[in-house]
């Protein structure tokens, strides 16, 4: 059976550089310790799995050389809106399911990577809702072929997962659980009272 792979998709961690829409509201000094602490944790929590093998796409395509945490194996995004980017990197991997996950979800837990792995056993694709009308995680068999699902979708939108879903006629479609991402200072607010 082929070995499925987990991407987590991340930006190099420095201050500007991530969480604009964030950095916005709570500073930017805010944005990125909330960013670097929740990459960090997605890799400590992910990465060790023996389930799947876990690859880091970072951007800029020059970071790939940078020591990102926990040794995690990285690759360049290459260039494009968001979507250009998933898909090259669904065309690139070798056979197996792959699912895609964001660095910025603080409640990603290995569990939902196995249920959405296991999901992929009886459809094509899968997707994590956000709680925006967007999405945390996506993934596809890719099986017997690599579907383009990625056009023509309005990133950054509470449009984003319906565009995507509006792109998957045909395929089989199931749903992991709705996770909250942080954009936004209600949602930093959140994660910082869960901190302590």
């Amino acid at each position: 059976m082929e070995r499925p792979t987990l991407v987590v998709m991340a930006k190099l961690p420095v201050a500007g550089a991530v969480k604009s829409r964030l950095a916005a509201e709570v500073g930017v000094a805010e944005a990125t310790r909330f960013y670097r602490t929740t990459l960090r944790r997605t890799l400590m929590r992910l990465s060790p799995d023996r389930r799947w093998r876990t690859v880091l796409a970072v951007a800029p395509d020059r970071s790939a050389r940078w020591a990102w945490p926990c040794g995690v194996p990285a690759c360049p995004q290459g260039r494009g809106d968001l979507g250009r980017r998933m898909q090259r990197i669904m065309d690139a991997i070798p056979p197996g399911p792959v699912v895609i996950v964001g660095s910025d979800i603080p409640g990603i837990r290995p569990r939902h990577i196995a249920s959405a792995f296991r999901l992929l056993g009886r459809s094509d694709a899968v997707f994590g809702p956000a709680e925006d009308g967007g999405y945390w995680l996506v993934g596809l068999r890719r099986r017997p072929r690599v579907p383009q699902i990625f056009d023509s979708v309005r990133w950054s939108s509470d449009h984003a997962l319906a565009d995507t879903l509006a792109n998957c006629q045909g395929l089989s479609v199931g749903f992991a659980a709705t996770l909250p991402d942080v954009d936004t200072a209600a949602g930093w607010r959140a994660w910082r009272r869960l901190e302590g």
